[in-house]
């Protein structure tokens, strides 16, 4: 009995060994604890990462947008200093769109086409500078077009950089010096005037180009010929260079080219084929008042409008002593026929 009991002891004793060692190796293999086809690729995960991919990029454009949104929100900032609640509004929705979505087929065509037409529509919203004109007036200053603030303020030179009023006045063309506030005073305070080559707003001479100045010539000598003032004074080369393009069908050349009074066949508004006393405007062309032309020194700016201050001075001496003479002639005229 104790031999049969030993042996049936062994078996025991062995078959519980090997059900520990199989359950060690069932542990061993991860059956039933880790299903590896979860993990293997199938097409049915294609969904899956293409919306992660999706995400990724809506994630990532969303940053870039934040970012943008800000630079915009800093442009539009900048550019409310000198607009109004409603155009601010505008060009803010203008920057974002343009910013924001960068790859649109809008803001494409507005970097890389015409920048004139762009700039032309950038500020089609800006109005249009009156012209301070009445007839037989001692000279009228032809500028290039107005500015953003001149545009805004609605009067001539009105940018604080504008070196326009003070040169009018130190060069004697007027006897004080007067603001822009003031620009619709001139024709009858000193006979003077005031118009542009063109007449739309743009932030810089850059976004002018060539052909819109030559196509304002005409409507220029019209102007002059219709109002008939003594001489005009051309605010700038660039200006005199388009007119004389206009005239001759090229470009001035160096030789030729002088600030102050021009030829006297070069008079504007002349009445071809008509019997006048007025002869045309004489032309003077003085350097820009601008103040992002700084090509020059102010000493050198005054000593060229000055040449004009003194001419300006010695006409409207002579009107006045003329308009004295009339007016005492008017008054003897009455007594006599009391």
């Amino acid at each position: 009995m104790g031999d049969s009991q030993c042996d049936e002891k062994e078996e025991s004793l062995n078959e519980s060994q090997i059900d520990t060692k199989y359950e060690t190796t069932r542990i061993a293999s991860f059956k039933d604890f880790l299903d590896l086809s979860k993990y293997t690729y199938s097409p049915s995960n294609t969904n899956e990462h293409e919306n992660t991919k999706i995400a990724w990029q809506t994630s990532n454009h969303l940053e870039n947008s934040d970012s943008l949104r800000k630079v915009s929100n800093r442009e539009c900032l900048i550019f409310s200093k000198n607009h109004s609640l409603g155009k601010r509004k505008k060009r803010k929705r203008e920057i974002l769109s343009c910013s924001v979505f960068p790859n649109t087929k809008q803001c494409h065509t507005t970097i890389t086409g015409d920048t004139s037409k762009y700039a032309s529509s950038k500020y089609a919203s800006f109005p249009e500078l009156r012209d301070v004109l009445a007839p037989n007036l001692i000279c009228i200053f032809i500028g290039l077009n107005p500015g953003l603030t001149t545009s805004i303020s609605g009067h001539a030179y009105a940018h604080p950089s504008n070196l326009f009023w003070k040169l009018l006045h130190s060069s004697g063309c007027t006897p004080r010096r007067c603001r822009p506030a003031e620009d619709a005073e001139l024709p009858n305070l000193y006979a003077l005037g005031n118009t542009n080559i063109v007449s739309r707003p743009s932030r810089n001479s850059n976004e002018l180009k060539r052909a819109e100045l030559d196509a304002g010539v005409s409507a220029l000598e019209d102007k002059i010929r219709m109002y008939k003032p003594e001489a005009v004074c051309i605010v700038g080369k660039s200006i005199w260079e388009s007119i004389w393009r206009t005239r001759h069908g090229g470009n001035i050349s160096k030789c030729l080219f002088h600030y102050g009074w021009q030829d006297e066949s070069e008079r504007m508004g002349v009445e071809k084929g008509k019997c006048s006393s007025w002869k045309g405007a004489k032309v003077f062309v003085a350097c820009s008042t601008s103040g992002l032309a700084a090509n020059m020194k102010l000493i050198e700016k005054e000593s060229i409008w000055r040449e004009l201050g003194i001419w300006v001075e010695e006409r409207r001496k002579l009107r006045s002593e003329q308009f004295q003479e009339a007016a005492d002639l008017i008054k003897r005229t009455k007594l006599n026929q009391l």
